[in-house]
């Protein structure tokens, strides 16, 4: 693909959908599900994703005969049981209004339905696919308890960390001026237009500016979203030196959560000039944007030149 941009700007191309993932970055999708007792509570949902594997792990045997998904013949994997055991594994990503119902049966003859979903980006346990689901029948159980006291204390983490990124945040000139930018405020900001550059997949169209400030540097994205029923959103930023892999850091705000098929926002990123110092040397740094299904949308060089007097 080509760009406006010189070469020292942008790497390889602008945007590299498909081309690789956000390594390392993903966080096992391990979780508990409590059955309930009442015989017309809805179906537990699961959250699967298009060559992932899922493993729901019961307190019991699984009668493989009486195991059934519905509806999903072509689009999943043959379901596997192994003991305890249930495998689903979708062989491409669900839409966003899809969903399949899995029918287990125990042992002891009691079946148990879930939904299949495909995961939400809002979801705060969502960073990709349910990778294992202990599923508790008996919630006053030994494993059971150990397992929802170490999800308590996963999530008050969670918490914990979020609320303490919010206050940092809260106080950050950098956040501050990348919430102007997102809005389309430039001239409150002290930054010059420095380089822009555009470019598409099948999935989003992208419009890029890089931005020169006394001390800083800036880039923002104009993101159409392409795709024909899933929503596009930021799953992460990587700010790394092009001679090292050490991450920086960097400010990022957007104009929405997510865009939904045919709509537009805006992701706006400030980068303090800090972050092109390696002991003492200035260098350039690779800024990398991945989308809500962990690809990389797009990855820009940054000169140091862009933080000049």
């Amino acid at each position: 693909m080509k760009t406006s941009l010189p070469a020292k700007w942008v790497l390889l191309s602008v945007l590299l959908a498909g081309s690789a993932l956000a390594e390392g970055r993903e966080q096992p999708g391990v979780r508990s599900l409590f059955l309930s007792d009442h015989p017309a509570a809805a179906p537990q949902r699961v959250y699967v994703k298009g060559r992932v594997v899922t493993v729901l792990r019961f307190e019991q045997a699984v009668d493989a005969v009486r195991t059934r998904l519905m509806g999903g013949d072509g689009r999943f994997e043959p379901v596997g049981v192994v003991g305890r055991k249930v495998i689903v594994e979708p062989r491409q990503e669900l839409d966003i209004d899809e969903g399949f119902s899995l029918l287990v049966t125990l042992a002891d003859g009691r079946e148990v339905p879930f939904l299949l979903r495909p995961p939400s980006p809002g979801r705060w346990e969502g960073r990709g696919a349910d990778q294992q689901l202990d599923v508790f029948e008996d919630h006053q159980g030994r494993e059971a308890m150990v397992s929802a006291l170490r999800e308590s204390e996963r999530e008050n983490k969670t918490l914990r960390a979020d609320n303490e990124r919010l206050r940092k945040e809260g106080v950050s000139e950098d956040h501050a001026l990348a919430a102007l930018l997102a809005v389309g405020a430039v001239p409150q900001t002290p930054f010059i237009l420095a380089d822009h550059f555009s470019g598409r997949d099948e999935d989003a169209a992208l419009d890029g500016s890089i931005f020169r400030g006394v001390g800083k540097a800036a880039v923002v994205f104009k993101v159409k979203n392409l795709h024909a029923t899933q929503p596009w959103s930021v799953k992460s930023v990587r700010l790394v030196g092009t001679s090292d892999a050490k991450e920086r850091v960097v400010a990022v705000r957007s104009s929405a959560e997510e865009l939904v098929p045919g709509t537009s926002g805006v992701v706006a990123l400030v980068v303090d000039g800090s972050a092109f110092l390696d002991q003492g040397t200035l260098t350039s740094l690779f800024l990398e944007l991945y989308r809500q299904d962990g690809l990389r949308q797009a990855v820009v060089q940054l000169d140091p030149n862009l933080i000049g007097k």
